[in-house]
């Protein structure tokens, strides 16, 4: 029988059994080691077990052994997959991705620290922290607002804003939400505007408007690192008291307008018979003809009205004649 130390108080027994083996196992056991015991001759090897055991020691023979170890090497597997779980864990932590249109702020135990991304971006967990921000448009519709105008009319307006981020940094450090102070902003900005201008130049000049509503809005949110491109008045809603005053208006608009038509097209005959007149009296025989016309349009006409036109000079001499 072959003995060997493993640690401390734990020896490994092989080998054939014999007296040598036995006492050398013995000796072991007195001194309070473990001892596990392997061979192929199991009848003597149960015997030597017991004889150690009775000295107070532990003996355990091949199918302990094994079952043991099946033991161990169960604990390292579940050490081994602990641990994998712990790298896989810190590797999402540290590891982030950002696309072409995002920008990450990073802090560091709460500090700013910079702006990184686009690409592969390395952490370390629990130590710094990183907030995305998206660098595309953004659409947003502005609720429609009760604006009186400069002339006392109410109406609703409503509006789209277009706007994007250019500086990461300060539209998350200088404002909580930076979504929802643009729109408020959108929102006072467009009825402090409209109620300097009266309702027509609402209707009539949205481009404008559109254009101080713009200016105003890009200059207060500069702070906050963002950029208003547009702003777009979609809707002016009239109520319908409005609407009909709006429509009488237009069309009381429409009838001045063709009154001054008809008195633009009566001035312009009234020059031309005038110029007509002076080139007739100029030639007298020219009258005789616009006689002989005006007969000849009447004959042709199917009535039984004969006219005969007379020279306002003969009326004259015989109202003349009549004076006297």
């Amino acid at each position: 029988m072959q003995t060997g130390k493993l640690s401390g108080k734990i020896a490994l027994v092989t080998g054939a059994s014999s007296g040598i083996g036995e006492a050398t196992a013995l000796a072991l056991a007195a001194e309070g080691a473990t001892l596990a015991i392997a061979a192929r001759r199991t009848e003597r090897l149960d015997d030597l077990a017991r004889r150690i055991r009775e000295t107070g020691s532990t003996a355990l023979t091949a199918p302990q052994c094994g079952k043991r170890w099946s033991k161990a090497m169960i604990i390292g597997y579940v050490a081994y997959l602990a641990a994998a779980l712990v790298v896989v864990m810190f590797l999402s932590a540290a590891i982030r991705v950002l696309r072409e249109y995002q920008r990450g702020v990073v802090f560091t135990l709460g500090r700013f620290t910079g702006v990184k991304g686009p690409g592969l971006i390395i952490l370390i967990p629990f130590v710094q922290q990183m907030v995305k921000v998206d660098l595309r448009v953004v659409v947003q519709d502005v609720p429609p607002q009760d604006v009186i105008s400069r002339d006392n009319v109410s109406v609703k307006v409503n509006a789209v804003l277009y706007f994007r981020i250019v500086d990461a940094e300060r539209a998350v450090i200088q404002v909580e939400d930076f979504m929802t102070a643009t729109n408020q902003l959108a929102q006072t900005t467009l009825r402090s505007v409209l109620g300097k201008h009266e309702l027509d130049e609402m209707l009539a000049e949205r481009d404008k408007l559109n254009s101080d509503i713009q200016e105003i809005l890009d200059q207060r949110t500069d702070a906050w690192g963002i950029k208003v491109s547009d702003v777009e008045i979609k809707h002016v809603d009239l109520n319908e008291n409005m609407v009909r005053a709006i429509a009488k208006q237009a069309e009381a608009e429409r009838l001045r307008r063709a009154k001054v038509i008809n008195a633009d097209g009566e001035q312009q005959a009234a020059a031309k018979l005038v110029e007509a007149g002076k080139m007739l009296a100029e030639a007298p025989q020219a009258m005789q003809l616009r006689y002989f016309e005006a007969l000849h349009d009447i004959a042709g006409e199917r009535s039984s009205t004969v006219v005969f036109p007379v020279p306002m000079d003969l009326l004259g001499h015989f109202i003349k004649q009549g004076g006297k």
